[in-house]
């Protein structure tokens, strides 16, 4: 009889987690090599697990010697050893023992590199954006200057290795940001990418099979699902894609089935991808192994999730014809990300647990991980096998409650405004840092010219003091209207929820924003030199109908920042119980001078004022 083949993963987190479950019952073995108490080594407990760090070369070696093939939980690895291992062998005993390492060190080591995995793609007649390599150090003011002239404003600088989960991605809106570019990014392999204002985020999971000498048996397409970032982190995915058309569906999946056909090695592959205003489907990035977009599979796909398709890929005994459709109608997948208090999920799980409806299924999934603020820690997936079914609307407690936990973390970070005393008139401590966020903000103010940023400082105010990721930049309606309408037209995709224009005299931005977005337009008339700007109030609030623009008093631009945080708080429960907390503090405010007054009589008080 012979032997059963062994398959070792260099990483045993999540994913490496993932793949022993499905292992289990198909009786194949898994060897794992990472930390003692990593998530896979607590459900996979065998004499053969290498304790160590997948990035050491000797532990590598060490871990080909106990296994058949080899493959990997995380991109980043040494591809060297394991090119090493494959076409030259591991030493046994004195004999040189090769072993195969799925997907193929070649594919991994162009992934690793976001650059050249572009430029492969590119070659091979594929929709990417457009890119530009950059020095570093002395050179790379100039390198953005170029980049700047050639893709436009806005564009992505992006660090080529060790990227993941958006770090190492650096939104350069204008010349004025690049000295924060060179700081924080200068030190790294960079390349600059084109911004592309999608409109929404598509992934698609390709199973690639191949024989023995590395020719392509066949590639095998998942259905596509809608990916939605928060932080740059993948939270929630959607099958089938939310108002996405069979047609774009249909080209995302020919589009991932093409990317994954020109690359070596068996295994799965996760594709993401932009969908433009125009439909068109433009590829972002590989991850050589599953992936987060793919979970919904364990459940949706269950004769064929990514992980037995992954298992069975790297065996080599995938079936020549197999379709892999899901069994049910729709399905949500949720990650569960680490909370403000190391307890935080406790409430989501006890939800899962008692949830209940006859048209839907819900499934929960830890890692065995310890809880981190905005760590990994397990996901939820709720299926329904009824296609009039709204799972949406089903599963809504699970994404409010998750939701719930993400605005806890984000206010625990932020140390959001909590008036714990009477407010008084003296100056607040100053923040100990900007809240300020230049590639994920929620809301964006601009100004139709730099004179217009004095009558803004209280709305900056405002934001920094509830702790409220925005940004700002100078779109003129008149002389750089392509840029206002860049902005209007990206809004939504970009994740802003708000949007404060400033502007005196005509006044024309706040109304021309507003009909370019979806997005919710909160104009401020700026005090021109002419009329004291009710030329600019009445230019805003008399917008036509069907384009609303919200309008506050004259240079209130305070006011414009407080409603906006109102806003923000209609689906935010940590700025909405933040702007309770500023109400309340104003009325305690108004009781505390009244008192006084009451006790010192008007004349002290006015001699005090």
């Amino acid at each position: 009889m012979a032997k059963k083949p062994v398959i070792g993963v260099l990483g045993g987190g999540q994913l490496g987690r993932m793949l022993i479950e499905a292992a289990g019952p198909l009786g194949i073995e898994v060897v794992v090599l990472d930390e003692e108490n990593c998530p896979a080594r607590q459900i996979n407990v065998n004499s053969k697990h290498v304790t160590g760090s997948f990035k050491d070369p000797e532990k590598v070696r060490e871990l080909a010697r106990r296994v058949d093939v080899l493959t990997v939980e995380i991109e980043h690895v040494n591809t060297e050893v394991l090119e090493e291992i494959a076409t030259k062998g591991v030493d046994v005993d004195g004999r040189m023992k090769k072993v195969q390492v799925h997907p193929s060190w070649e594919t991994i080591r162009l992934i690793q590199d976001k650059y050249l995995q572009k430029e492969f793609f590119h070659n091979n007649g594929l929709p990417v954006a457009a890119q530009i390599a950059l020095q570093s150090g002395a050179a790379m003011k100039d390198d953005l200057r170029k980049a700047g002239e050639s893709l436009g404003f806005p564009f992505m600088l992006k660090a080529r290795k060790g990227s993941y989960d958006g770090r190492g991605n650096f939104k350069v809106d204008s010349e004025g940001d690049f000295e924060q570019a060179i700081a924080e990014m200068g030190k790294l392999s960079l390349y600059a990418e084109k911004f592309l204002p999608f409109k929404q985020e598509l992934a698609v999971m390709v199973l690639r099979t191949e024989d023995d000498e590395g020719k392509l048996r066949n590639v095998h397409a998942y259905p596509a699902v809608e990916t939605i970032h928060e932080e740059s982190i993948c939270t929630k995915v959607f099958y089938p894609p939310r108002k996405t058309s069979q047609k774009v569906c249909d080209k995302a999946r020919q589009a991932a089935a093409d990317v994954i056909r020109g690359l070596k090695g068996r295994g799965v592959f996760a594709v993401e991808m932009f969908v433009l205003a125009d439909d068109s489907v433009v590829v972002n990035e590989v991850a050589p192994r599953p992936h987060n977009s793919g979970h919904y599979t364990i459940e949706a796909v269950p004769y064929m999730s990514q992980y037995k398709a992954q298992l069975y890929a790297i065996l080599d005994v995938v079936p020549p014809s197999i379709k892999l459709q899901p069994r049910v109608s729709g399905a949500i997948m949720l990650n569960i990300l680490g909370g403000a208090k190391e307890n935080s999920h406790d409430t989501l799980v006890d939800l899962t647990q008692s949830l209940y409806h006859d048209d839907m299924d819900v499934f929960l999934h830890l890692y065995g991980k310890a809880s981190k603020p905005g760590r990994k820690i397990g996901h939820i997936t709720a299926t329904s096998c009824s296609p009039d079914t709204d799972l949406e609307q089903l599963a809504a407690p699970l994404t409010r409650a998750v939701d719930r936990m993400r605005q806890e973390r984000i206010n625990a970070a932020s140390a959001q405004l909590r008036p714990d005393a009477p407010a008084t008139s003296q100056a607040s401590t100053a923040l100990t840092s900007s809240s300020r966020d230049t590639k994920t903000p929620l809301v964006v103010v601009t100004m139709g010219s730099d004179s217009d940023l004095h009558v803004l400082k209280g709305a900056f105010e405002v934001l920094e003091k509830f702790r409220v990721p925005y940004d700002f930049t100078i779109t003129s309606a008149h002389r750089t209207p392509h840029l206002m309408s860049e902005l209007a037209k990206s809004a939504a995709g970009r994740g802003i929820r708000v949007l404060i224009a400033a502007a005196g005299g005509a006044a024309a931005l706040p109304g021309m924003l507003a009909s370019e977005t979806t997005v919710p337009v909160i104009g401020v008339p700026v005090k021109a030199t002419h009329l004291d700007g009710v030329d600019s109030l009445h230019s805003i609030v008399q917008m036509p109908r069907g384009c609303p623009v919200a309008t506050v008093g004259i240079n209130n631009s305070t006011n414009a920042a407080l409603l906006a945080v109102r806003i923000l708080g209609t689906s935010d429960a940590g700025y909405r119980q933040a702007m309770a907390d500023y109400i309340q503090g104003m009325c305690d405010e108004v009781v505390h001078k009244a008192a006084r007054l009451s006790e010192i009589g008007w004349k002290a008080y006015l001699e005090k004022k």
